[in-house]
């Protein structure tokens, strides 16, 4: 690891929430701020110990129970795991410098999506994991895989897809005479929202200024990108200019508009959602954790849909959003059987049914995603609170799910950064031109990448 993955994670930490979240509200599987720890306490001379660090405290929970399952299926290969709950950008730091000086390092690490490309610079610690998901590969969603690999190796086990749909809120739709089934495609999105703004004087679905997830989800829905196949720097590309614009000419027709907080995901923006202000968010799937947690008063009254496509002929129709890679270092005495245990903890059935039950999130393994016991479960709290199966438009969109190739690039947290501190608010709140704007967003990361 050299010393250009530390300037490269120092240029993450600064990144908005285009790709990333956990230590911020970017995937869904909320923050780790505060240290912890924990230990299974198995005993015994044939148990291996096996080190993990975390920034998401409920990870903790979940990989203890789930290695509890293990050690049931598993009688000759028991582990004991030994948890470390950190501050988000310490524990990626921490991480790091362990990796560069060659002391420190956990077994098992989870990496946030916008910080893994800096682990796949130079001399990569981390274990390649292909065999570990051979097992389970033609049951994962392929995007998610490419998110933590590198020249065809895979890196990191993902957690979940963060399908990208749309969340409607039917009552306050229906009570402007706008039925949501109707709309498939982006202009329908912007005669619905301009129609739900006359009738209401309020806000159909936010420009986003502080992250991205309509913004990516266009962008690859009409093949862009922020960087060249080759990938060099081109974020002011013909394909920017037309998703932006037409975000902006959105705005400029009411159908959309800047909120507090600047995106959907955001404290701030969360009683605008549940006050019935703000009728609309395209967002990853596991923000129906944040519906069930924050707006309580729209239970029954939110739909999950298949988001906006430009025409039928789209291949990619929805992108994953937000995630976190869980690692195994390489130089780790038990880097085999870590890898194995957790290729079982995140990638299995059994691991599928609790990452949907537990937290909320679209598993990565869509084999479960046609078990109905599990979807349409009735003592479910996500089938309880939304007013249609969750399932649905996943399995409607599971064939169609594409990625960025940028996402994976160690331009992305520098990009981010600029997007979502500058270019955004340019664009939305200032009024400054879409082509202007890109063009000073180019010309300032190629002097940053300069330099």
């Amino acid at each position: 690891m050299k010393k250009k993955v530390l300037a490269a994670l120092l240029c993450a930490a600064m990144a908005g929430t285009m790709l990333a979240g956990c230590g911020g509200s970017g995937d869904g599987e909320g923050g780790g701020d505060s240290a912890g720890s924990r230990d299974m306490g198995v005993e015994g001379e044939d148990v291996t110990e096996l080190t993990v660090w975390t920034f998401v405290e409920n990870h903790q929970d979940f990989y203890t129970e789930m290695a509890e399952k293990w050690n049931e299926e598993n009688p000759d290969k028991q582990v004991n795991l030994v948890l470390s709950n950190m501050a988000y950008d310490d524990m990626h730091n921490k991480l790091s410098l362990a990796l560069e000086s060659g002391e420190g390092a956990p077994d098992v690490v989870d990496i946030e999506v916008g910080k893994f490309p800096a682990f796949m610079v130079g001399d990569i610690g981390l274990l390649d994991l292909t065999d570990a998901i051979a097992p389970y590969k033609d049951k994962v969603v392929e995007s998610r895989l490419d998110l933590y690999s590198k020249d065809g190796k895979y890196y990191g086990f993902p957690t979940h897809v963060g399908t990208t749909v749309a969340f409607y809120n039917t009552e306050a739709l229906e009570a402007a005479g706008i039925d949501y089934t109707t709309i498939k495609t982006w202009d329908d999105f912007k005669n619905a929202g301009v129609a739900y703004h006359e009738a209401t004087g309020k806000t159909f679905a936010a420009a986003e200024t502080t992250a991205q997830w309509m913004i990516n989800l266009m962008l690859a829905q009409k093949g862009g990108d922020y960087l060249t196949e080759d990938g060099e720097l081109d974020v002011n590309n013909e394909i920017m200019v037309e998703v932006l614009q037409y975000i902006k000419d959105m705005q400029d027709a009411g159908a959309v508009a800047t909120i507090a907080g600047g995106q959907p995901d955001n404290e701030e923006a969360y009683p605008l959602y549940n006050s019935g202000e703000v009728a609309v968010a395209i967002m990853p799937f596991w923000q129906t954790s944040r519906y069930t947690t924050y707006m309580t008063d729209l239970s029954g009254k939110v739909a999950i849909a298949a988001p906006p496509v430009f025409g039928d002929n789209d291949v990619v129709k929805t992108i994953g959003g937000g995630g976190t890679g869980t690692a195994v270092v390489a130089s780790s005495p038990n880097a085999d059987l870590a890898a194995e245990v957790f290729a079982y903890i995140k990638l299995s059935d059994e691991a599928s049914n609790e990452i949907y039950n537990v937290l909320g999130f679209d598993p990565v393994n869509t084999a479960v995603w046609t078990d109905t016991a599990l979807t349409e479960n009735p003592d479910n709290q996500f089938v309880q609170y939304f007013n249609t199966k969750p399932f649905a438009p996943l399995l409607e969109l599971q064939d169609s799910i594409g990625l960025l190739k940028s996402a994976t690039d160690e331009k992305m947290p520098s990009i981010n950064n600029v997007f979502t501190t500058q270019t955004l608010n340019d664009i939305f709140e200032s009024g400054v031109d879409v082509q202007e704007a890109l063009d000073a967003a180019q010309e300032q990361l190629e002097n940053e990448f300069a330099s």
